[in-house]
């Protein structure tokens, strides 16, 4: 007998899209309970903690034996971090990209875990949820903001947002700019939450139509597993998956260095 939910892969869920069946899927599936009901209807915050965990871990392991002869993880963390700190330099400049390397780094990890844990069987990713991009890129756009006001000053930063006017035309176009500003620092967060999520999801639709096609191919023989056809697909959706967190910090990245003070970030 096939395992419910494996010849059904092709199923709606959230939205009506097609997704892999996860592990608490098949608990919803065999057991019941409150308990289970619960970890069904918050599985995508429950992935997201796994993530969580996991980082959490790995920081606290290898910080808790550093040495100054480092072993294999410390030297790959080491490296990831040094990366990091380059990369956003380059962008940020030597004393702000130092200084926001440990928030943008880390987003960029959690969203870079979140978007594989999907590709491990049985996992999820849950950033194929807007539930999920929405929030993180809330975060992004309120400490945008409250590094302009803080940097700049609340004066500067609603001198910016009214556009910086200096004459009489450009404060006659004040009325104009302000609102126009406004709306476009609110669509920020909305460009990243959707497009991570669109981008994530349409992923898991392709491997989820692939696997379930798979095994159709297969299934008058009474095969408990299909083709593999969804492989191939694998390798797009991890590069297309590290491409998506690269994106979405380096659109934070750029938030954050159009609110630095010009003089400040063009001294450093």
């Amino acid at each position: 007998m096939i395992i419910p939910g494996i010849t059904n892969l092709v199923t709606a869920h959230e939205g009506g899209t097609p997704e892999l069946p996860h592990f608490i899927e098949f608990l919803h599936i065999y057991l019941t309970g409150p308990f289970v009901n619960f970890l069904f209807e918050y599985k995508d915050v429950i992935f997201g903690f796994l993530v969580l965990i996991f980082m959490c871990a790995v920081s606290m392991r290898v910080y808790a034996k550093r040495s100054l002869h480092p072993g294999k993880l410390q030297n790959l963390l080491e490296m990831i971090v040094e990366g990091f700190q380059s990369f956003f330099i380059s962008i940020l400049g030597d004393r702000w990209g130092r200084h926001y390397t440990p928030f943008l780094g880390t987003l960029f990890m959690y969203i870079l875990l979140m978007n594989w844990f999907g590709l491990i069987p049985f996992g999820k990713s849950p950033t194929a949820n807007w539930a999920t991009t929405a929030p993180l890129a809330i975060i992004v756009f309120l400490y945008v903001q409250y590094t302009g006001m803080r940097r700049m000053g609340f004066l500067r930063y609603l001198d910016h947002l009214a556009g910086e006017p200096r004459s009489a035309i450009t404060w006659a176009l004040v009325p104009l700019n302000l609102p126009i500003h406004i709306i476009g620092e609110l669509a920020k967060p909305l460009s990243l939450s959707l497009r991570l999520f669109g981008n994530i999801t349409g992923e898991d639709v392709l491997l989820a139509a692939f696997t379930g096609l798979g095994v159709m191919v297969l299934a008058f023989i009474g095969s408990p597993v299909g083709l593999p056809l969804q492989l191939p697909f694998y390798f797009l959706a991890l590069l297309t998956s590290t491409i998506q967190a690269l994106v979405f910090t380096l659109l934070a990245a750029v938030y954050f260095s159009m609110m630095l003070p010009h003089e400040e970030h063009e001294e450093h």
